[in-house]
């Protein structure tokens, strides 16, 4: 898949323009988990921008993202970062090949711990 493609793809995905991006650092101030991530919240955009996108799906940063929302918070520009680290995430995923659920699989993996949003925004990413 071409660089261009990657971003629209990532942008189709999150709803969000990556060009919106001012470069402020703001989202990258307020991410709790700045230290342990090799690429911050505002590199991601910028790199998604720039095309970099092969660079990020190989980082552990995609793992180490909490999702806690809170660059999606700070942001000024309303660009969410966050989204666009879970959408780099589901591209890997999807360039892997193990992003296809049917629901009698989902049935099997069920825990009785595990909350119902979870397992409905699994089943989101996972049956596309």
């Amino acid at each position: 898949m071409e660089k261009t493609e990657m971003r629209e793809q990532i942008e189709r995905m999150t709803g969000v323009s990556v060009r919106k991006c001012m470069k402020c650092g703001k989202c990258s101030a307020t991410c709790p988990n700045y230290d342990a991530m090799e690429f911050h919240p505002h590199q991601f955009v910028a790199m998604v921008d720039n095309g970099d996108i092969e660079r990020l799906m190989e980082s552990k940063s995609i793992y180490t993202c909490l999702s806690c929302m809170a660059c999606v918070e700070r942001c000024p520009r309303q660009v969410e970062p966050a989204k666009i680290i879970e959408a780099v995430k589901l591209l890997k995923i999807r360039q892997q090949g193990a992003n296809h659920l049917t629901p009698e699989q989902v049935a099997t993996m069920i825990d009785p711990e595990l909350p119902a949003q979870a397992l409905t925004s699994a089943f989101r990413k996972y049956r596309k």
